[in-house]
């Protein structure tokens, strides 16, 4: 049920408090005045379209917040757990803001979500009728959800089984079809998988093999020239005449000769014996690197070969021999599969044909149900409409048979009469705006009880009806209200005499600027608001008795009002 409404900046609304109460509320005032945007407001609460001019001129953002106490509720209980959305003594803050510039944000309980949890949750918190969504009733998809919420578990329970069978068969099939693809384009994939695979496994590639093999191929294209000067090098340092060797050890003979003479020369001798220990080192480890090179031409050939067939792979199959690797392995499990392809159809048909046979077997299971209990749903909502001043009319289901999906095989089509003599026709063809408006609320009423929705918004549903009509209509909404919230947006003074709660909605305008205010009426306020609907602003005697009447007569028996009216 929800508790209070707050409304902040939304157009002509500069703030609007309104806690709402169980049983009905009547919502009333002149055109224009602003009923509309009290329901644009409940919309954005419930997850609706949020748009930029709705946001008040001069102001940056818009603001709505909804608070509902979801105790009654189980539905919304469960769906909050489904959704990660932790209650906290059974109520549910709902605050959304819209800004100037178009951007929406959506906050739950004081924790950001989004507007998609935002309408899957609120589907189980009210249920909001336009003024135009009775033309709704004219789709024969809707007319089978209806069939169906009044139904309940029992086919609810069933639409699951089937959904998740359907899911089921819809695999297999597109399994086999993929598999059934022509036996063309089959060979040439193999042919394709074959020719890879073997272009691949002859390579045999290793990791990081094509950088190795670019320092040995540096390498040896540069041999001829690292051992020339090396060969250079070891020459001017050791076998020359008046090389570096031979110096040093002159000089280290010399010192050693001073040292005798003089003790503190042996610092310079052990520099100088360090030098020539340092240089034997150095040339012996360069006459090794001279017997490593191998200037090898064909041996140059090989390696620059291999690096041509690794750049090939690497253009075909992947940027590092890693990456072609990894394709060789998912190209052999592909050729593995085509190749079991045979084995695997025959099962999979055989699988399919099994899946498709329950699938079946639910479809006729949900429309047995539902061809049982659719002449329990008429008589309901049909004793609603006798109600509703449509004494005469008659109402029923028709099915056909289409191609199975999540909702079944059946194509549910309401037949409607509003009178005697004349034969059930499809209720597009035959109800008038007044009549669809008392067959949804007929529904409404019908399903109340299994909808697992506790608030009913209503915008304008006496639209086109009048006189005895529209007051029994009031009556059905007070009938209504017993079991569920129910919220009414209505320019009939019967609607609002029936009310166990009225909300007037005023418009004020000064030079500058136009504001609309909401207003909780109390008892005593009520018979002025019901006359101003019946007379206008102007109220006078005649108008306050009729509307006093009009109150009295809201709490006679509905039954009174038929036998009477």
């Amino acid at each position: 049920m929800i508790q209070s409404l707050s409304v902040q900046n939304l157009a002509l609304i500069s703030s609007a408090n309104l806690t709402l109460q169980p049983g009905l509320t009547a919502i009333t005032g002149e055109t224009g005045a602003g009923k509309s945007l009290l329901i644009d407001s409940l919309l954005l609460a419930l997850g609706g379209r949020a748009e930029s001019h709705l946001v008040r001129q001069g102001s940056t953002k818009a603001t709505v917040t909804l608070l509902a106490d979801l105790t009654e509720n189980k539905h919304a209980q469960r769906t909050c757990g489904d959704l990660g959305i932790e209650l906290e003594d059974n109520q549910i803050l709902i605050q959304r803001e819209l800004s100037a510039e178009g951007r929406s944000t959506v906050r739950i309980n004081g924790r950001p979500a989004t507007v998609s949890i935002l309408r899957t949750l609120s589907h189980h918190i009210a249920d909001l009728h336009g003024q135009h969504d009775h033309r709704n009733l004219l789709d024969p998809e809707k007319q089978l959800e209806l069939l169906d919420t009044w139904i309940g578990p029992s086919a609810s329970s069933l639409r699951a089984q089937l959904k998740e069978q359907l899911a089921k068969t819809s695999e297999l099939n597109s399994q086999l079809k993929s598999l059934q693809s022509s036996a063309r384009d089959r060979a040439q994939r193999l042919d394709l998988l074959q020719f890879q695979i073997s272009e691949i496994s002859e390579a045999n590639l290793q990791p990081n093999e094509s950088e190795d093999l670019k320092s040995a191929l540096a390498r040896l294209t540069h041999a001829q020239r690292l051992g020339d000067t090396f060969n250079l090098l070891i020459d001017s340092l050791a076998e020359s005449e008046s090389s570096a060797s031979e110096r040093i050890g002159i000089a280290n003979r010399e010192i050693t000769l001073s040292a005798k003479l003089d003790p503190s020369l042996t610092s310079i001798l052990e520099l100088t014996e360090t030098a020539e220990s340092a240089l034997a080192e150095a040339l012996s480890q360069m006459r090794d690197y001279i017997e490593t090179l191998d200037y090898d031409p064909e041996q140059l050939e090989i390696i620059a070969a291999r690096l041509d067939l690794i750049a090939n792979l690497k253009r075909k199959y992947g940027e590092t021999e890693e990456e072609i690797l990894d394709y060789h392995q998912r190209a052999q499990i592909e050729l593995d599969q085509i190749l079991n392809q045979t084995q695997d159809a025959t099962e999979i048909e055989a699988q399919l044909s099994k899946e498709t046979r329950e699938l079946e077997s639910l479809a006729n299971s949900l429309t047995l149900l539902r061809k049982q209990k659719s002449r329990d749903f008429a008589a309901a909502t049909l004793s609603h409409i006798h109600e509703l001043a449509l004494e005469r009319a008659n109402l029923s289901l028709s099915f056909s048979t289409r191609e199975i999906d999540e909702t079944g095989q059946d194509q549910v089509e309401l037949q409607f009469t509003a009178n005697p003599g004349e034969p059930l026709q499809p209720l597009h063809k035959i109800a008038s705006g007044g009549e669809l408006s008392r067959v949804m609320l007929a529904i409404k009423v019908a399903t109340a009880h299994t909808s697992g929705i506790q608030t009913l918004i209503f915008d304008e549903v006496d639209t086109g009806l009048s006189g005895r009509a529209a007051a029994i209509t009031a009556r059905k909404l007070q009938e209504l209200a017993k079991t569920n919230q129910v919220i009414v947006i209505s320019h009939l003074a019967q609607v609002a005499a029936a009310a166990d709660h009225h909300i007037e909605i005023a418009k004020s305008t000064t030079k500058t600027t136009t504001a609309t205010e909401l207003k909780n009426l109390a008892e005593s306020e009520k018979p002025a608001a019901i006359a101003r609907l019946l007379a206008g602003e102007e109220i006078g005697k005649s108008a306050l008795a009729n509307a006093h009447e009009i109150i009295a007569a809201a709490q006679r028996p509905i039954r009174n009002l038929v036998r009477t009216g």
